[in-house]
């Protein structure tokens, strides 16, 4: 294990909220292996994975569909994943994402691009190339025809998947920024040495499909956009076998219906038709309150059906009492987590397919 690793692991797991993610020293079986895995590949514990340790099969599925996509580099470099990474978090409105994979791309860039990104500046961004791509991803204006070359895509729109997704579960369960709150000088000074470090660990190289035989065979075969690439195909259908399977005690039919209904309806995050939703801005109207699509849940059902569309449609307004309301309904740590994952998987899994329509 690094001295990194080692150093910050009681920091990374103190950004945790709502759950208790499960001690490094005693972790055993699928936890444990995911933890050393994380620290020998990616050089750390990263708070967005290990806050699913509650259940170790989301576990799994989250370490697996994020390594296999980041981690090797076919097609696509990090850099141009970073990038991705960055613009689907400003539009899930994910600023500890944004910080995060803002510095870890000023840490494998020059000049100033990857800091107007953080900032969303998008506009301000010199390299066309990057530009594109963060505009692809983030959809400001509705869908945008990919711009890079189709050996590229696997990658990418999983890139995009897999941040859709994780941006939900720390908006949920992280604090907001993972640096401290500091200002003026020392708040540069911290952004930089989160890019020198962030970006050094970025450098690595991992060897596809390492990691998938940590998760059951899945029944069936992944996105046809994935299949040029072999190990983000089986990384993605293992993990929506994985996530639909610990969240069938945990999230009620009902549930699954009023929430995949309102996915296919449209309503799958502000990246969806640019400023129109009822998800995006300042009104406090939406199908998640009892107005709309909680009331037509039986009454024991409300609070895991609140969260699960808060989380699916609109993460960044999921409140503590939103939580502790599931919790207090009968979910334990693992079913909030594996609840939530579902939510979660289900909205983006959708942003996957729409990306990908786009050419």
């Amino acid at each position: 294990m690094s001295l990194l690793a080692r150093s910050t692991r009681g920091i990374t797991l103190a950004h945790v909220r709502h759950v208790t993610p499960v001690p490094p020293g005693r972790a055993t079986g699928t936890v444990a292996r995911v933890y050393h895995d994380m620290e020998r590949e990616f050089g750390m514990l990263a708070p967005p994975i290990a806050l699913h340790a509650p259940a170790p099969d989301a576990l799994a599925g989250a370490w697996v569909v994020f390594r296999e996509t980041m981690l090797p580099s076919v097609a696509a470099s990090r850099a141009a994943k970073e990038t991705v990474a960055a613009a689907v978090s400003l539009a899930n409105r994910c600023p500890y994402c944004v910080d995060v994979h803002g510095a870890t791309l000023d840490g494998l860039t020059t000049g100033g691009d990857a800091r107007a990104l953080a900032a969303g500046r998008l506009g301000e961004m010199t390299d066309p190339a990057m530009r594109a791509l963060a505009r692809w991803a983030r959809r400001d204006g509705g869908p945008v025809p990919f711009p890079g070359s189709g050996a590229q895509l696997p990658e990418l729109v999983a890139t995009a998947v897999v941040f859709a997704y994780l941006n939900r579960m720390v908006n949920v369960f992280l604090r907001d920024s993972p640096l401290p709150p500091l200002t003026g000088l020392a708040a540069g000074l911290a952004r930089r040495g989160a890019a020198r470090v962030m970006g050094r660990l970025a450098r690595g190289r991992a060897r596809p499909g390492a990691s998938l035989g940590l998760l059951p065979g899945p029944a069936a075969a992944g996105p046809a956009w994935a299949a040029g690439q072999p190990h983000i195909a089986g990384a993605l259908a293992g993990a929506t076998a994985a996530l639909e399977t610990a969240a069938e005690p945990h999230v009620a039919a009902p549930v699954r219906a009023v929430v995949s209904g309102l996915l296919d309806g449209g309503a799958a995050g502000p990246w969806n038709g640019g400023a129109a939703g009822p998800w995006n801005g300042g009104a406090a109207a939406g199908p998640w309150n009892d107005g709309g699509a909680v009331a037509s849940l039986p009454a024991a059902l409300r609070p895991a059906g609140r969260l699960a569309m808060l989380t699916a449609l609109a993460s960044y307004r999921v409140t503590d009492a939103v939580v502790e309301e599931a919790r207090s309904s009968g979910l334990n740590d693992a079913g909030l987590v594996r609840l939530t994952a579902w939510a979660s998987w289900s909205a983006a899994r959708r942003t996957g397919a729409e990306l990908a329509s786009v050419r």
